[in-house]
């Protein structure tokens, strides 16, 4: 399994989302410039998260995007799940019934462990807990 741009960048764009801490939206071209990311694939990104309802858009002058909900409320695995679907390592572990020698086969028991693995490390982190551990880092530059 690996992660693709997109996945990552999402995760980035939330998290600068949510380490701004402001009431006001922040507008697409500050995250680009302070993350390094062509504001264009940003865009992409927001997108997708926009219609999913993670992020409001504000229009306007004064206009940008903030978080719908408390950074406490997002896990990493649903904004990785959201852009880059499954995240299962192999296919017949995601889902029952793919693979006709699933019931004999013992490599798909460690497919299944494996799966489980990757589910409940980013299903257990949420955006508030990278928002903790970025403070972490910044105050250790210091």
């Amino acid at each position: 399994m690996k992660i693709s741009t997109k996945g990552r960048y999402a995760v980035r764009l939330m998290l600068d989302l949510a380490l701004e801490e402001r009431e006001s939206p922040v507008r697409l071209k500050e995250i680009a410039a302070r993350q390094g990311i062509s504001d264009k694939y940003l865009e992409q990104i927001i997108s997708i998260l926009n219609k999913a309802g993670y992020v409001k858009s504000v229009r306007g002058p004064m206009g940008g995007y903030r978080l719908v909900r408390k950074p406490e409320e997002y896990t990493v695995g649903e904004i990785l799940c959201l852009t880059e679907g499954s995240l299962s390592p192999v296919e017949c572990a995601g889902t029952d019934g793919v693979c006709k020698r699933q019931e004999k086969c013992a490599s798909q028991i460690l497919w299944k462990k494996l799966n489980d693995a990757i589910y409940q490390v980013v299903d257990g982190v949420t955006l508030k807990d990278l928002v903790l551990w970025q403070k972490e880092l910044n105050s250790e530059e210091m």
